[in-house]
């Protein structure tokens, strides 16, 4: 809102689809609310629908189509909209209503009883009108605040695997595993080169091996005993 960067000109390349918007209103069955304390969730279509689900189930949002926007038309409803709600009373949202932005300024809950006179400053930070109490302190509100704090999606998942991915991976291995291999060769050789020696000490040279086992026993006699 307010730049060029949002608005249906970036539909096509937008990261999770068009800019949607959505009424959130709830019952006093759960909250004590007025009538006018409906906010706006506002945010690409594709971030828009999963968090829906945890606004129903969470904050017993009463449930509502997601609507295309565009801050430049009368109304937040578009009728380019699959199921657009009924609205008697048509509400522009502006810069001006946005009360909170969430995931670097990509997803903002607005509410129209809200007027920031600072909003459209030229500062990334300044002041801004202070909220009225009823939407400080609204259970309501802050219910929707720590839902979409936990729900929002911040990244896409990681793409899966491709086959030369699994090639360059495993090329990536092979040093490794060729040294481990030469180093369990080199031991396995060592211990047998070892052990052989003494073998063809027995066989070639019996009678020697015979002097080194007597003389062993009158120097170490202690040897001799298990």
């Amino acid at each position: 809102m307010g730049s060029s960067e949002y608005g249906p000109q970036m539909d096509a390349i937008r990261p999770g689809g068009l800019i949607v918007s959505v009424p959130l209103r709830t019952t006093r069955e759960h909250f004590n609310v007025t009538d006018e304390e409906v906010y706006y969730a506002i945010g690409d279509r594709e971030s828009m629908l999963p968090l829906l689900i945890s606004y129903v189930t969470r904050c017993y949002i009463v449930p509502a189509w997601p609507s295309t926007f565009d801050p430049r038309m009368t109304s937040s409803l578009s009728s380019s909209s699959p199921n657009p709600n009924p609205n008697p009373n048509p509400t522009t949202i502006k810069l001006e209503n946005v009360i909170q932005y969430f995931r670097a300024s990509s997803f903002a809950l607005a509410s129209p009883a809200y007027n920031n006179t600072f909003a459209r400053q030229s500062k990334t930070e300044g002041p801004s009108s202070s909220l009225p109490d009823w939407i400080e302190y609204s259970p309501f509100r802050r219910c929707i605040d720590d839902v979409t704090y936990h729900t929002l999606a911040i990244m896409n998942k990681p793409p899966g695997q491709t086959p030369l991915d699994r090639l360059a991976l495993a090329v990536m291995y092979v040093p490794f595993l060729f040294a481990v291999i030469v180093g369990a060769v080199f031991v396995v050789l060592t211990v047998a080169l070892f052990e052989l020696r003494f073998w063809l000490w027995e066989i070639l040279y019996p009678e020697r091996m015979d002097r080194v086992r007597a003389a062993r026993q009158t120097q170490f006699p202690y040897e001799n005993y298990p």
